[in-house]
């Protein structure tokens, strides 16, 4: 059932987060959607060791405990073009030019065959553009055995995290929040510890091209972090060969600052409390930025914002319920919101580890950005997927030209890049074509939860430019318009016959909703419809049926039972199309459930198949799917949701996991109230400001 009168702050109360020992997978963070800060249980980063990434690349690990941005990134030295790294592959149209990696790519690492191949995949990555932690100048560096009685407070109502531990004994108070609309950290330290030289250490690394390690400190002579003094404080003037970035810090009295290495700044205080506001900044042409705010200031937009987020936008009420699995689930929808809040609401698209540490150097993969941001308009809060979705125009003209290149019209979308738009390398990515729709999508959920023309002429030139390359795409054949070869499914299982592949189950369904989707934002534009894109999406090839269930794609070798079950997405996340019959699908789930080896799966897969689930009417399995207890499908002390040892968090699975509880909860298009739980009685599902799905 629905109802108006949610009392938020108890909702979000009761899943704050509290930590009282060191807990190496589940650090806490701060952040606004372009800047995040997270700490250790001493509210900073002082023991970077002890929250550990594994290391994929041989260069050593790296650590959860990042400073990172949306704007934050660094290249080294180099010069190769993607023009050395492209294969001709048959088509159906003749030999096409693909971006490609004759190297070796696997779960487990990668050997790049070519200097090209590396350095075009290992170039622009994000940095850690700062580590800021507790130090004894002139003592033993402190270690985790130095601290004790430890309990930290994330208040999610207000974004700030409070916490006090003993050091030798001595208590040290800690308070850490982040501005929410500038790259503003503010840190409060109280302890007698400081007048007996305790200090607040301030380091700088170079950028790092390794996996999960976004800082390089072995290479000091490389980089500069010029120290000079500013009013109230002093800054550091970075130069990482072509990156530049300035970083302003603003002192308590009684407060100075020393040099205390390369790269490195020690910050004492002949006080009993120190406070630090640290504002950081991409070099800018219009000059210095503004004045940074009061450490008080920072703290009380912090809470301004936040009761602002909590009580506007969507919200989910479980504790009335008497299923036993109901207070997890809401932990996870509160903590989710959250996170991709803090990591995935940011001018450019989200890596998949969000802005806590490096997966991919830090790139974005454009097929996971449904899955981090489809869920703000479903919540109500557009202007967050709103921000990164404009992004597409800066690339645009490089889409295009990757369509032309393969003798398209419109614009063919990349799968991992950075900022600048440039694919990667990859036996893999290049093929991949399932996010060639998402832009279609999003801007559709943009459209739905505002009601009006604005998003229309906004996303426009996006849609009609995504829609021209997917109809130009698929050719014609005898059993329909086909999708490739060349192409790898949204199951990657499928790389190494990729040459061959075609007409995948899923793809094949998205790209009839899309187009047909495109078709109606045409007629709404008041433009005439363009017939190409109506006979495509009325011609794609059937899916194929094997032994009563969909099969992944309709080429050798069918299905192979590894990585994500994909069919299942083609009636779920994709709304009903004349593709998909529901009774095959409903085989196709129950056969799925009792056969897929669930180690294979990723985070994402779990709500996904609950949206499968409850668009085929069976709410028990979509619970059970959501919540089924799999290692990949854990949720920690933080809410982040764990893959592996080398990708620690996975914000696709709590992205994934809003989406599915809005459909669960709000429905869709002519749905029946919460189609997603079971009316037994053992669910009670309030919920209020949700938008049903398509």
């Amino acid at each position: 059932m629905t109802d108006t009168g949610i009392d938020r702050r108890a909702l979000v109360d009761r899943h704050a987060v509290e930590v009282t020992e060191i807990v190496a997978q589940a650090p806490l963070s701060v952040g606004n959607g372009e800047f995040c800060f997270t700490v250790d249980v001493t509210g900073l980063q002082t023991f970077p060791d002890a929250y550990p990434v594994e290391d994929r690349t041989g260069t050593g690990p790296g650590t959860l405990l990042g400073t990172m941005s949306s704007w934050g990134w660094h290249s080294v030295p180099g010069s190769y073009d993607l023009a050395d790294t492209m294969s001709a592959y048959e088509t159906p149209r003749g030999p096409v030019p693909y971006v490609d990696m004759r190297g070796e790519l696997s779960g487990a690492g990668e050997n790049p065959a070519s200097a090209a191949e590396a350095w075009l995949r290992n170039n622009p990555h994000r940095l850690d553009l700062a580590r800021i932690g507790l130090a004894r100048p002139g003592a033993a560096p402190l270690a985790p055995a130095d601290v004790s009685d430890v309990r930290q407070r994330l208040d999610l109502w207000t974004g700030v995290i409070t916490g006090e531990h003993r050091l030798g004994g001595t208590p040290v108070h800690v308070t850490t929040a982040c501005h929410p609309e500038r790259d503003i950290l503010a840190v409060r330290v109280a302890s007698h510890l400081l007048t007996e030289g305790l200090a607040v250490r301030l380091a700088f690394p170079y950028g790092s091209q390794a996996w999960g390690n976004a800082a390089d400190w072995s290479r000091p002579e490389a980089h500069t972090s010029r120290l000079r003094q500013a009013p109230g404080g002093f800054a550091v003037e970075r130069v990482l060969d072509d990156t530049r970035y300035g970083v302003t810090v603003t002192l308590s009295p009684g407060a100075e600052v020393n040099v205390g290495g390369p790269h490195e700044f020690l910050i004492t205080s002949r006080e009993a409390v120190v406070e630090l506001v640290v504002a950081f900044g991409a070099e800018s042409p219009t000059g210095p930025p503004a004045e940074p705010p009061a450490y008080e200031q920072v703290l009380a937009a912090s809470a301004r914002h936040w009761e602002r987020f909590w009580s506007t936008g969507g919200a989910l009420d479980l504790s009335g319920s008497r299923d036993e699995r109901a207070p997890e689930l809401e932990r996870r929808v509160v903590l989710s919101q959250y996170l991709t809040a803090i990591h995935c609401a940011g001018s450019t698209p989200p890596q998949e580890t969000g802005l806590m540490t490096n997966s991919w150097r830090g790139r974005f993969h454009l097929e996971m950005h449904w899955w981090h941001g489809a869920h703000f308009p479903l919540w109500g809060r557009t202007e967050l997927l709103e921000r990164s979705l404009g992004w597409y125009d800066t690339i645009l003209t490089r889409a295009r030209e990757t369509a032309a290149r393969q003798g398209l019209p419109g614009a063919r979308w990349p799968k991992q890049v950075a900022p600048d738009g440039r694919e990667s390398p990859s036996p893999i990515g290049p093929f991949l074509v399932w996010q060639q729709p998402h832009p279609i999508f999003l801007a559709e959920l943009v459209r739905r939860s505002t009601g009006s023309r604005a998003a229309l002429t906004r996303y426009a030139g996006i849609v009609m430019d995504t829609a021209a390359f997917m109809a130009a795409f698929p050719v014609e054949g005898p059993g329909g318009y086909a999708l490739g070869p060349p192409l790898v499914p949204a199951q990657e299982s499928y790389a190494d016959v990729r040459a061959s592949a075609a007409n995948p189950t899923f793809e094949l369904a998205y790209w009839a909703w899309a187009l047909e989707t495109a078709q109606e934002w045409r007629r709404l534009l008041g433009l005439e419809p363009e017939p190409s894109w109506s006979e495509v999406a009325a011609g794609l090839s059937r899916p194929l049926v094997r032994d009563g269930v969909y099969a992944a794609m309709d080429t050798p070798p069918y299905t192979v039972p590894d990585d994500h079950p994909s069919m299942l997405y083609a009636l779920g996340v994709v709304p009903p199309t004349r593709l998909i019959e529901p009774e095959t699908m409903r085989a196709t789930l129950r056969h799925v459930m009792a056969t897929w080896p669930w180690e294979t799966t990723w985070g994402w897969d779990y709500p996904a198949i609950a949206m499968t689930a409850t668009r085929l009417g069976e709410p028990e399995t979509a619970l059970a799917a959501l919540l089924m207890p799999t290692a990949k499908n854990t949720y920690l002390l933080n809410g982040h949701n764990r893959q592996t040892a080398s990708l620690p968090i996975y914000l696709p699975g709590n992205g994934g996991l809003l989406a599915a509880v809005a459909l669960m909860a709000a429905g869709w298009d002519g749905s029946g109230p919460t189609p997603g739980f079971p009316a037994d009685g053992s669910w009670t599902v309030r919920h209020e400001g949700l938008l049903p799905l398509p």
